[in-house]
Formats: structure tokens, C-alpha cells, sequence
């Protein structure tokens, strides 16, 4: 049983950019709601794409560069990266089933 690693503006690179994996980061903050809301979904599709995708958490307040990097400026933002390259992006409280429909297709795709 996996969990989401916990992403940090000094290992963003290393976690998400050179994942030979589909990467799903999480961008959060403990005072936001919605964020809390969707945090059981974010564990779950941690736990069942093990092997296949990463799931990555990062809290904005404490990792201010690599937010403002991608621009987030609502969150739950939820960035899927594929080869090192932001390839989606939701905002808010997303259904499982569109998380999962998204990491599939980007696990489905060759580099």
C-alpha cells in the first residue's frame, strides 16, 4: 500500500520532473477545505497506481517557489505531469473516477 510522497521545492525535480512514471501532484494547504475534502481520494489513487503513476502532495505554503512556478493561484490545483512536462491541470474537488480516467491515458501513452 502506497502513499503520496510528500513534495518539497528541493525535490520537485527529482520526484516529478524525472519520474519514469505519470506524475499526479497535489497542490495544498492545511487551511484549505476543499483540500481536506479531496485528501482521502488523493490516498486512494496513491495506493491503487503503485507501479503505475506517482502521486505527489505538495503544501504551497511551505514550497512557495515551485507554486508560483506553475502558476497555482487556486487550490486543490491538481497538475498531471508526463516525461518531465505538465500535460493537464484541474482545479478544485475532482471526482476519483476522473483522476483515474486521466492517470490511465497518460500510464497508457509511450514515451
Amino acid at each position: 500500500m502506497s502513499t503520496p510522497v510528500t513534495g518539497t521545492d528541493a525535490n520537485f525535480d527529482a520526484e516529478v520532473l524525472n519520474s519514469d512514471q505519470p506524475v499526479l501532484v497535489d497542490f495544498w494547504a492545511t487551511w484549505c477545505g476543499p483540500c481536506r475534502t479531496i485528501a482521502p481520494t488523493i490516498e486512494e489513487i496513491a495506493s491503487e497506481y503503485d507501479g503505475k503513476a506517482k502521486v505527489v502532495k505538495l503544501d504551497v505554503d511551505h514550497n512557495p517557489m515551485t507554486a508560483q512556478k506553475y502558476g497555482i493561484r487556486s487550490i486543490p490545483s491538481l497538475l498531471f505531469f508526463k516525461d518531465g512536462r505538465p500535460v493537464d491541470q484541474m482545479v478544485g474537488v475532482v471526482p476519483k473516477k476522473v483522476l483515474a480516467g486521466k492517470l490511465d491515458a497518460l500510464a497508457a501513452q509511450t514515451a
